[in-house]
């Protein structure tokens, strides 16, 4: 196979399907998968949710700018909601009460629904806390359950509608800037593009190298999830997403079950992840001090990459020593929430435009997503 087109976009995850989806309105697209299967790695193993009041400035604005596409995909997009309510309580422990009131001011600078819980309103919300590990809680009804599989399918179903084409098992082996084209070698075979868009995930700055370009310094970090049951009788539905105060472990309903993980960050190398036995230990020792939650038995676990420049920063725009190569990495384990805002980003940038209005009026701007900023 040898085909040329406007766009390449190398990584089958939530970042190439939603750039993908924007690019194709405009141009013909090859979006590469170096799996077998889009959303194998860390899109795949998400169990992702919609809050404005968590992350940078950038991520809130970018969440809070992505709800309306949430609410309201397009026609078609998805044969069921792409999202669903789903409150979140993060608990404050004895000693904490300064950091719940500082967090709490923060929170609701973004979202003025979160307020502050005195220990039996939070013991309330969730009687499986153990009561001497609670103080206080910040609580929102304004946190949102998002459908990844349908969400990811979506941008597929779309971009292909438009006429890109989606290419997997096409790891990339080879990428050269010849006559104003890039040329890709995969093991699908040979593709051209006047631009490369890079969202390889962890993968990215093993991309940018193998190009000549000057890599982000992408640092992957693992994380780690187990599945347990619940107790007899426990209203799944009812339960809010569930964290401590510094997140050192969070714990959600999942697919009739209950999902929690100790919010691990492990540097690793770019890589199939797999759970290690200390982080499942450390998992159910979490949740097993801060609830009455039995974790004895372990119904599953597994791990995936969330990727990291620096402060969080993530990157959009082309690389300033390679024509037509065009950076689209550093999400963080926020790519999904912040999907639909990321997309028109990649659009407006990579036409070489200004960030569209409804961007803008979130306070974004295009410098906050430079390459080899800051």
């Amino acid at each position: 196979m040898n085909r040329s087109v406007d766009y390449i976009v190398i990584g089958g995850g939530i970042a190439g399907a939603a750039a993908a989806y924007a690019l194709s309105e405009t141009g013909a697209v090859i979006q590469l998968e170096r799996e077998s299967a889009i959303g194998y790695h860390s899109t795949g193993r998400s169990a992702a949710q919609l809050s404005v009041g968590q992350g940078t400035a950038v991520k809130r604005a970018l969440a809070a700018a992505s709800r309306a596409f949430f609410f309201d995909p397009p026609a078609g997009f998805a044969d069921h909601p792409l999202i669903a309510p789903r409150s979140s309580l993060a608990v404050a422990g004895p000693g904490q009460q300064a950091a719940l009131d500082a967090a709490c001011d923060a929170a609701q600078q973004d979202d003025p629904e979160f307020r502050k819980l005195a220990a039996q309103e939070a013991l309330a919300l969730c009687p499986m806390l153990r009561p001497e590990t609670v103080i206080g809680g910040l609580y929102t009804s304004s946190v949102f359950a998002l459908d990844v599989h349908a969400l990811l399918h979506g941008y597929v179903r779309a971009a292909r509608a438009r006429g890109a084409q989606l290419v997997s098992d096409a790891e990339v082996t080879g990428l050269e800037h010849r006559d104003g084209a890039w040329q890709v070698t995969t093991k699908a075979g040979r593709f051209s593009a006047a631009i490369v868009v890079n969202a390889a995930g962890a993968w990215a700055d093993v991309i940018a190298e193998m190009a000549g370009v000057a890599p982000l310094g992408l640092t992957p970090k693992r994380r780690t999830v187990i599945g347990f049951e619940a107790p007899a009788g426990f209203d799944l539905a009812a339960m809010p997403s569930l964290r401590d105060l510094e997140t050192n472990f969070y714990c959600n309903s999942e697919a009739g079950m209950l999902m929690a993980s100790p919010a691990d960050e492990t540097p690793t190398a770019p890589c199939d992840a797999q759970p290690e036995e200390i982080d499942i230990a450390i998992a159910a020792d979490r949740v097993q001090l801060a609830t009455l939650f039995d974790v004895s038995r372990i119904a599953y676990s597994r791990a995936g990459l969330r990727t990291f420049v620096g402060d969080e920063m993530f990157f959009c725009g082309y690389a300033p020593d390679a024509d037509g190569f065009f950076w689209h990495a550093g999400l963080g384990g926020s790519g999904i929430g912040t999907s639909p805002a990321m997309s028109r980003v990649v659009a407006a940038l990579a036409h070489r435009e200004d960030l569209p209005a409804e961007l803008a009026a979130f306070g974004l701007t295009a410098a906050d997503f430079a390459p080899h900023r800051g």
